[in-house]
């Protein structure tokens, strides 16, 4: 699988009418939402695989997948997903400063506002994968960069919080801040990154119950360390 091209305008129109089509679920996230979530995965503080974080694009549950229509379809979709993913984690490792939010925009009162509302639920989203994994970010010297995206992302907000993003050009400042703050984020992050866990397989020759036991007492096995997991 390539992932090195960046998607082409076609391919991003390509995938956007997959997601919003019949034969994607209900839940599934729109682009903008999707890129949030890439987002949130790709500068988090743990490296998570996309077996654990592919399944909930469908849905928040993530047991819920589209109706292909063949195989080939399953994995043209997968890959544009995928390639979509490498955009975001290029952008931060080479230019993190040019890192551009795939926001939304609306008309307010003849200005261009931008709505960020629906890619900050997706980052959100992404966090809840490792919510525990975040916190340190918190109480860090960019906690307070932290802010806009939980003021436009989290399900909910303290009731004195609701006039920051329910006024239009208040939430429009917030997107330009989170866009402005991102870097420093992932700046944060990047030292304390932790890689992805792996399951170890042990290949080795077992122990049997009768044979000796390898630590060395001169018991056997079923009567020493085998007994303990037993």
């Amino acid at each position: 699988m390539q992932l090195e091209q960046p998607l082409t305008e076609k391919e991003f129109d390509e995938l956007d009418q997959f997601l919003l089509s019949e034969r994607s679920p209900e839940d599934a996230m729109t682009m903008d939402t999707l890129h949030g979530y890439l987002t949130a995965i790709a500068i988090g503080p743990e490296t998570i695989m996309p077996a654990e974080w592919l399944p909930r694009v469908w849905g928040q549950d993530g047991k819920q997948a589209p109706k292909w229509k063949t195989p080939k379809e399953e994995e043209r979709i997968l890959n544009l997903i995928m390639r979509f993913m490498n955009e975001v984690l290029i952008t931060f490792e080479v230019a993190p400063k040019e890192f551009e939010p795939l926001y939304c925009e609306h008309e307010h009162n003849g200005q261009t506002l931008i709505d960020a509302e629906a890619w900050c639920w997706g980052f959100w989203e992404g966090m809840e994968l490792r919510p525990g994994s975040w916190d340190p970010v918190w109480e860090s010297e960019v906690g307070e960069l932290m802010r806009p995206l939980y003021l436009l992302g989290a399900d909910e907000i303290e009731e004195d919080e609701l006039p920051l993003v329910e006024d239009p050009v208040k939430a429009h400042q917030l997107a330009l801040e989170i866009e402005a703050n991102l870097p420093a984020i992932y700046r944060y992050w990047l030292p304390l990154r932790k890689p992805a866990v792996e399951t170890i397989r042990n290949d080795g020759p077992k122990t049997g119950r009768n044979d000796d036991c390898p630590c060395g007492s001169g018991k056997k096995f079923k009567k020493c360390c085998g007994a303990d997991q037993a």
